[in-house]
């Protein structure tokens, strides 16, 4: 039984017999042995070089049981994951600018690390100089820019709330990954209202955020120790059509639907519940692809006037119905 169990000489599982990597595999991934027939079948297929063990790898992940039926238990991966199919649907832009936008450890930036698909003139990535910075993520390296085979990244260290320095609709995509909820209410603002000028008509203004009706439930304090204001579906909507955006797209990251109900946050559902999800406010995190018009909309400039008539300091679900009041609409 220890001969037949033992690692192969090169000490690489693929090169275990065809039975024996097939079960590993099954255990690795799914906790279960294969049943009888799938195990016959790619054992065939593995033994007459059908399918390379790499091959039979891709299969079983992309497989249903896989994808949306196999329980999962690290919560952060399965963000990321949902994350990247987000990032993946976002429409291809010549010009980007990336609000908040650096990871650690990459210099092309969160953009490209979570599967941005598309080639493109220049990522323009806005970052607080690290001695800013949360000491969650300081980091010492600090590069002006990166050739990567998808474009130019450049970096920009400065505050978010301050893109006086960009021109006017100088870019076609403004991509805000988890950034927002890192300033306050007032600044947040201020962002949107600048990431609206600097964007071309037509532009394209894409975020994601935590959903604080998930983030209530899991903790009573803020997720992060960095975060300033965490929104909610209704909140979030509000402040992005208060600043004259189209909201083309809204879907929820990882599916929280029972922990809602119940009212008691179930980790172990929002890490498999994983992906986007139409039900956007019983989500863990919000995600929108938002328009800037082209041309003059009259609906849509009354919300910019109410909105700034009721003021950044109302919540956000509020603002709309007070400056439409203000303003006799």
């Amino acid at each position: 039984m220890t001969d037949e169990l033992a690692l192969p000489e090169s000490g690489l599982i693929e090169d275990l017999p065809s039975r024996q990597f097939l079960r590993g595999i099954f255990h690795l991934l799914f906790g279960r042995e294969p049943v009888v027939d799938d195990d016959d079948w790619y054992v065939q297929q593995l033994e007459s070089g059908a399918l390379s063990p790499r091959q039979l790898v891709e299969w079983l992940t992309n497989s249903p049981e896989w994808t949306h039926g196999s329980p999962m238990t690290e919560f952060g991966p399965s963000l990321h994951y949902g994350r990247g199919v987000f990032i993946r649907s976002l429409p291809r832009a010549r010009r980007i600018l990336d609000i908040g936008g650096a990871a650690l450890g990459d210099p092309s930036g969160a953009l490209m690390l979570m599967g941005y698909p598309y080639a493109f003139d220049e990522l323009v990535i806005v970052d607080l100089p690290s001695e800013d910075r949360h000491p969650l993520y300081q980091d010492e390296s600090r590069p002006s820019s990166v050739e990567t085979p998808q474009g130019r990244v450049t970096y920009r260290y400065h505050s978010m709330t301050d893109l006086s320095s960009y021109p006017s609709g100088s870019f076609d995509l403004v991509y805000s990954g988890q950034s927002i909820e890192h300033v306050t209410r007032r600044q947040a603002d201020s962002v949107l209202s600048q990431a609206r000028r600097v964007l071309a008509p037509g532009g394209f203004l894409a975020l994601d955020t935590p959903n604080s009706r998930l983030t209530r439930l899991q903790q009573d304090a803020f997720i992060d120790p960095d975060h300033k204001y965490e929104y909610s579906h209704r909140e979030m909507a509000a402040l992005l059509r208060g600043h004259g955006f189209v909201i083309e797209q809204a879907l929820g990251i990882n599916y929280g639907g029972a922990s809602v109900a119940a009212g008691v946050f179930d980790v172990a559902e929002v890490a498999t519940e994983r992906g986007l999800f139409h039900e956007i406010a019983d989500c863990y995190l919000l995600s929108y692809v938002c328009r800037r018009p082209v041309g003059l909309h009259p609906g849509i400039e009354f919300d910019r006037a109410a909105w700034t008539v009721a003021g950044p300091t109302t919540l956000p679900a509020r603002v709309l119905r007070r400056g439409r009041r203000l303003l006799g609409g």
